[in-house]
Formats: structure tokens, C-alpha cells, sequence
């Protein structure tokens, strides 16, 4: 079985495995006690501390360990929030962030405080002119990842950060999906991790925050982790976390570049093997191990379905899966295609063979799908003024289908109007005229459901 998914969760790392093993025997004990045992255990978490945040790039006492990424997020911005409250609520997010991060700003506007969106480009990238036009006198805190999670898009942090900082105002980034491969550029504020995401155990997190910044931690506290993550440390796991960072990071530099080159084999090959499929994500400023691409007329779930039983683990921002019933915030937001949407995120020491063997499956699993979906095959030349397509009902990518259908049967200028009640087709139809050459005239209600406006341009 090749495990193509490590942007979910890496497997443990050799050098976190024997870590947590030797840690298991010396790391039980209180590192408050005084006692041998609780001196033993407070050594093996200073030194973990401290090679954490030499592999971040910050001071040991800035850095604090946490049950989770996510949990990492919510106290970062809770926290950041609250020790900024007399400046004001106004929080700025990017339209692509973690779930985590959205969370946050939905509560945090659920309980009264303001929420600004920053939208990116078709390649999943933020503006920092984006950033600077959504500063407000009372911006309390900004948030950007460092990385994409679905596409795999690096944004320009460096830059959002010097914005920031010239209007006083912190920048938080969840550097989850970047850490394994390098420091996070830039004069950021507060930062975030996920250990399994780099080959450490779940249920790690990081967290730090630096020095200078307004920070009152929310909820009850005590005194560990500085106040800022309550509750007994898990030390073994947290030594494994701090091992295995530093040992992915000694292989990052090679290790990227050949990941990077089987990456690059997967975005230039797919769109000659598999016919209307559109790779997203940044082409260039992107992560070395991921690549993620959208095939036109198939279901997700089965697509899924299909690589699995042939020996591939991979996963996917479509709708069409049974653990989402609504397009991927992210693919939406770059207004591109969410339907069989297939990530690639490959391991470290990913097999060339492996790749080279998905590549070979792929072109079977969506024309297979294709087939049973019923999906055209040729464009047509019909002369019709304008048909209307009724697809109510329908879930995607069906509705989808039905519009490539239509479009052959009315001349070139000639309209299609898709009836449609899947929230799915809100995105697809539009993303869908922009990767075949047409024409998305809009949208209206209607008496069932919505009409989406296709004019036929080629």
C-alpha cells in the first residue's frame, strides 16, 4: 500500500519511535518535583524544548507544548485576542486558513467581535496589499498560515508579517504544514504546529508566542507551560515530537528536492493522461511532497474508493465524499473546480516506483467512474438558441455533467441554463466554464432551487 496522505498525518518517524520508547522509562515523573525522578523528567523536556525552538527559531521560553495543533490555534487566538482587547476586535483571517483558525474568528463573532476574510487568487495566494487594505485602527490580530493544507500554496508571510508589524498589529501563523521543511520567514508574532504532521505522535502541539506580545491566556490556568497550557505534560511524546522535527528537518533540504521533482512528474503528466483535469495550487510557491489536481465528471468518494483498492492512500477537498457535505472552503475560495478533487502528498522516502504506478492507475479509476457517471465524451455542435437543463435534484458532479451536455446542443453564443439545488453547482458550474473556455453569465433564483447562465463561446 503506497500512503500518499502525510498533509493529514505523517507516520511516525523511526527517530520519534525510538525516542518515545527510551523517554517512556526516564520521563513518567512531575518535572515540578524536586525529587531525582521529576529532575530527570524536567531535563528530558528543557532539552525538547529547546530543540523545538531551535528548529522554529525562537527563544526555549517563548515555546510551549499543547495537546494538538488545533489546540494550539485556539489558545493562540483566544489568547492573542484577549491581551489585545483594548485595541479592539477586529480580527483578519484569510479566506484559505485551517478549520481551526475559522473556528475562531466564528466564535469570536458569534460573541461580538468583528471578522475581515481575505480572499486569495486562483492559486490559492493572499496579496499582502490584501492584508494592508484590511488593517483596521482596531485590528487586534491578523492570522495567515505559512502553507495550505488542501493545495499546498506557500504564502508570502515574510511580507504579510512586515505589513503587520509596521501597523502594530501581530501576526499569528499556523505553520503546521510547513515546519517539517524549514523556518518560517519573517517578523511574525505567534506560531503554531502539529507534530503528527512532521513524524511525531499525535497529540502535540506547539505554540509560541514572542516575547513583547500582548497575551493573556483564556480559561483556567496553572503553572505549567507558562500559564498557557494547562495540565500534566506528556513528556515522552513531547520529546518524540522534538526528536523527530529535528530529524526530518537534517533530510528536509534533499528530501524536498526529490520530492519536489516526483511532484513536478504528477502535475505535468496527470493533465496528458486524464482529460479535463485542472491541477491547482501555485505551480511554483508551493510545498516539495504535495500536489493536488480536480478531474471533471467524477464522484470524489469513488475515486477515493477506487485508488484505494488499487493500493493508493490518498484524499481529497471535493463535496462529493461522505465525510463533507459542502464544497472545500478552500477550493471555493480559489474558484476552481471541487469535484474529484485528489490530493498527493507524498512521505519522506516515497518509492519513485510507487508514483510512477499511480500515474499508471489514475487514467483507469476516472474513466471508469466517468463511464458510470455517464459523462460526455465530445463537445457537439448543436444549433439550438438556448437550452434549459433540469438537474434538480441531482448532487455533484452530476449537474455538471448535465451542463457539458446542453452546451453541445446550442450553437456558439446560445445559452444553457442548469437548474440546479446542490450548493455544489454554486462553484463547479463557474469553475467549470473557466477550464473549458466558456462563458458564466450568471445566476437567479428559481422557482425550485437556482439557474446558473452558461453562453456557449467556442
Amino acid at each position: 500500500m503506497a500512503y500518499f496522505d502525510v498533509a493529514s498525518s505523517a507516520p511516525l518517524h523511526p527517530v520519534a519511535r525510538q525516542a518515545l520508547h527510551a523517554s517512556l522509562d526516564e520521563g513518567w515523573a512531575d518535572p515540578a518535583r524536586l525529587y531525582r525522578e521529576g529532575r530527570r523528567a524536567r531535563l528530558l523536556l528543557d532539552a525538547a524544548r529547546e530543540a523545538a525552538a531551535e528548529a522554529v527559531g525562537c527563544r526555549p521560553d517563548e515555546l510551549v507544548f499543547t495537546s494538538s495543533g488545533t489546540r494550539s490555534v485556539h489558545a493562540g487566538i483566544a489568547g492573542a485576542l484577549a491581551g489585545r482587547r483594548r485595541v479592539g476586535r477586529h480580527l483578519i483571517v484569510s479566506a484559505v486558513e485551517h478549520s481551526s483558525v475559522l473556528h475562531s474568528a466564528e466564535a469570536h463573532e458569534a460573541d461580538g467581535g468583528a471578522v475581515t476574510e481575505v480572499a486569495v487568487d486562483r492559486g490559492g495566494a493572499v496579496s499582502p496589499d490584501a492584508y494592508a487594505a484590511a488593517l483596521r485602527e482596531d485590528t487586534a490580530l491578523a492570522c495567515l498560515q505559512s502553507a495550505n493544507h488542501e493545495v499546498g500554496t506557500e504564502q508570502p508571510v515574510a511580507e504579510v508579517a512586515a505589513v503587520c508589524r509596521a501597523a502594530g498589529v501581530p501576526l499569528l501563523v499556523d505553520a503546521a504544514q510547513s515546519l517539517a521543511w524549514g523556518r518560517v520567514d519573517g517578523d511574525w508574532s505567534l506560531l503554531t504546529g502539529s507534530a503528527h504532521k512532521w513524524g511525531g505522535p499525535a497529540g502535540v502541539g506547539l505554540l509560541v508566542v514572542r516575547k513583547g506580545v500582548r497575551f493573556a491566556a483564556r480559561g483556567p490556568v496553572d503553572e505549567r507551560e507558562s500559564g498557557r497550557a494547562a495540565g500534566f505534560e506528556n513528556i515522552p511524546a513531547i520529546v518524540a515530537a522534538a526528536a523527530s522535527l529535528r530529524a526530518v528537518r537534517a533530510e528536509a533540504v534533499a528530501e524536498g528536492a526529490r520530492l519536489r521533482e516526483l511532484t513536478e512528474r504528477i502535475r505535468a503528466r496527470v493533465p496528458g493522461l486524464v482529460p479535463d483535469v485542472e491541477v491547482v495550487g501555485d505551480p511554483v510557491r508551493r510545498l516539495p511532497h504535495l500536489v493536488t489536481f480536480s478531474c471533471l465528471y467524477v464522484d470524489g468518494e469513488t475515486v477515493l474508493h477506487e485508488l484505494d483498492r488499487a493500493g493508493f492512500s490518498v484524499s481529497s477537498g471535493s463535496s462529493c465524499t461522505s465525510s463533507t457535505l459542502t464544497p472545500s472552503h478552500v477550493l471555493r475560495a480559489m474558484g476552481v473546480v471541487s469535484e474529484g478533487n485528489v490530493r498527493v502528498s507524498l512521505p519522506f522516502g516515497a518509492e519513485e516506483a510507487d508514483v510512477e504506478r499511480f500515474l499508471d492507475v489514475l487514467p483507469g479509476v476516472v474513466r471508469g467512474v466517468r463511464e458510470t457517471l455517464g459523462a460526455p465524451v465530445g463537445g457537439g455542435s448543436g444549433e439550438a438558441e438556448a437550452v434549459t437543463v433540469d438537474a434538480l435534484g441531482m448532487n455533484c458532479p452530476l449537474p455538471v455533467i448535465e451542463l457539458a451536455k446542453g452546451i453541445g446542443g446550442v450553437r456558439v453564443g446560445g445559452t444553457v441554463t442548469v437548474l440546479a439545488d446542490d450548493e455544489v453547482a454554486a462553484v463547479d458550474i463557474p469553475a467549470w466554464c473557466w477550464t473549458q473556455g466558456q462563458e458564466y453569465v450568471g445566476e437567479r433564483p428559481a422557482d425550485h432551487g437556482v439557474a446558473y447562465v452558461v453562453r456557449r463561446s467556442s
